[in-house]
């Protein structure tokens, strides 16, 4: 036995109860002593194996095979799922079957089951937690912020004198019954949260269990509800009612007191958001064998489309491997390159002044530009396409909206008839916000312009802060994540700066090197595309 293992005083041996336990059946889950081995394996060895007990649950249990009750199952067959023995892998019933072993199952979804424990415990349920005190301070605080109101309502009154009173105890009762109203709201979110924090905590010891089981069945069944609880509840946002005190005029004493606005509550679906890290750490690099890599669009089953300055396209896996290359078109560098919700590959030729998608193993040209030339692409979340354009003698710019190769809306000009973007022909990466809004880096004017799915300007940012030490913005490659963050690439300066859906600085990220196109996957990893060295770096940056 280890030096270092110690026991508790408290365990003892399954059997005869007197012995402090040394030994544990790995098949039965019994606690041994050595005196007791004998006894327990005696009635059929083969159904047992003892380890030392600080080795316990190191063996694989197999589910015994439902077709021969003397094999346990060690492979899975990938036609029909079913758990098969070496009898049934002989069968004519799975001939030509390819199989997965049951093991390397078991290993991939432990990992997983350990990944979601991580994952709830330092991200997940804190900021649940974090939730829930939001709410019990807001709930403390009520009675103070509604006092307040109430308070001034008393002033107003004591003007007034007697001929009012009935007027002020029927506004006081207004704001009883809006407080009541305002408390059932945030005390129903409330009990949502704790809902939820309970669903945690029952997965959580769930994942417990099946961490520390070694039955293979019940790993094999899990399933993550990772995804799940990753979905944060809208936040409540409520808006104290006010109290407007009036002059007192005539007889009309109650429409002259004053009036109260009723608090209103409005769901913000991105109120709540995960922490940030303290830092961002590049999680893998991998070569693209290209220079002036210029654009990057990640596939939700791990493609990952990268072009540069040359007529191909790579695929890659999420291992870096270079699955395909395809030759556009017209031989040309594609200007940009994204990929539809089902996969296909779409890219812009502004030689050509086409756009073109890869179908079937074929490129099919979908929408030819006249007078017009394509500089970059995104594919909206209903699968429209926005394309940013410049016109041949580059003094105009728009983005065009298509359904298909159908022209659905034009968005060029402000409210005054000013141009949204910069009227050259310099790189303007464009991408949909969670909200629908659009989102340009617009690298000629130094900023970012977001406009909303209308195409009325939201906001403008130049990227100069409040105590800001960099020196400029030059923004090129364009992202959103999950949280309805942007994200944009500085390849001048080395940098990715990431902002809230509203413009407002979030940080930077600085561990790369000409960073110029940019891209999230599902877990909003973040994929960046050097442009010098040719180089992927996927970035952690969030909890």
């Amino acid at each position: 036995m280890d030096p270092g293992f110690t026991l508790p005083d408290t365990v003892q041996c399954g059997l005869c109860k007197n012995n402090i336990v040394q030994n544990y059946c790995d098949f039965c889950h019994v606690n041994l002593c050595k005196l007791c081995i004998g006894e327990h394996i005696s009635n059929d060895y083969d159904k047992h194996k003892v380890v030392p007990f600080q080795e316990r649950k190191s063996s694989l249990i197999f589910p015994t095979c439902k077709l021969h009750s003397n094999k346990t199952s060690h492979l899975q067959c990938k036609s029909c799922d079913a758990l098969l023995c070496v009898l049934c892998i002989a069968s004519d019933e799975h001939k030509g079957h390819d199989f997965i072993v049951l093991e390397d199952i078991y290993k991939t979804k432990k990992e997983c089951i350990e990944k979601d424990t991580r994952e709830i415990k330092k991200a997940i349920a804190p900021t649940y937690e974090e939730i829930r005190n939001e709410l019990f301070d807001k709930i403390a605080n009520l009675d103070g912020e509604y006092e307040a109101i109430i308070k001034v309502i008393s002033e107003q009154g004591e003007k007034w004198h007697t001929e009012v009173d009935t007027v002020i105890i029927k506004m006081k009762n207004e704001i009883t019954w809006i407080k009541k109203k305002h408390r059932n709201l945030l005390e129903r979110h409330l009990n949502e949260i704790k809902y939820i924090e309970y669903l945690l905590r029952e997965n959580l010891s769930a994942l417990k269990e099946l961490e520390e089981s070694n039955v293979v069945a019940a790993i094999v069944e899990y399933r993550s509800r990772i995804n799940e609880f990753n979905k944060l509840p809208p936040k409540v946002q409520v808006t104290l009612p006010t109290f407007d005190p009036k002059q007192i005029i005539g007889d009309q004493f109650y429409e002259m007191f004053g009036s109260l606005k009723p608090f209103f509550s409005t769901i913000d679906k991105d109120g709540y958001k995960m922490k940030f890290p303290e830092g961002s750490k590049v999680i893998h690099t991998f070569n693209t064998g290209y220079r002036e890599l210029r654009s990057i669009s990640f596939y939700k089953k791990g493609k990952i489309w990268t072009s540069a300055r040359i007529g191909d396209i790579k695929c890659f896996s999420n291992g870096g491997k270079c699955r395909k290359t395809i030759t556009t078109k017209s031989k040309e560098p594609p200007s940009d390159i994204t990929v539809k919700s089902g996969g296909e590959l779409v890219y812009c030729d502004i030689n050509s002044k086409t756009l073109n998608e890869m179908k079937d193993g074929q490129i099919e040209e979908i929408i030819r530009f006249k007078g017009w030339k394509p500089s970059n692409l995104c594919v909206t979340s209903i699968g429209d396409f926005l394309v940013t354009l410049y016109n041949d003698d580059m003094t105009q710019s728009k983005i065009i909206r298509y359904s298909g190769s159908s022209e659905k809306q034009t968005i060029q000009f402000d409210n005054g008839g000013k141009p949204l973007y910069s009227v050259n022909s310099k790189i303007k990466y464009i991408t949909e916000n969670r909200n629908h809004d659009i989102c340009v880096a617009d690298h000629g004017a130094s900023a970012v312009v977001v406009v909303n799915q209308y195409g009325k300007l939201r906001w403008r940012q130049t990227g100069h802060f409040s105590g800001d030490t960099k020196k400029s913005f030059e923004p090129y490659g364009i992202t959103t994540n999950s949280q309805s963050q942007i994200l944009t690439a500085d390849c001048d300066n080395h940098y990715i700066l990431i902002l809230d859906q509203n413009g407002q600085f979030l940080r930077y990220i600085e561990d790369v090197k000409n960073p110029y196109s940019v891209c999230v996957d599902n877990l909003d990893n973040l994929y960046v595309a050097e442009y010098l060295t040719g180089n992927v770096k996927v970035i952690k940056y969030l909890k």
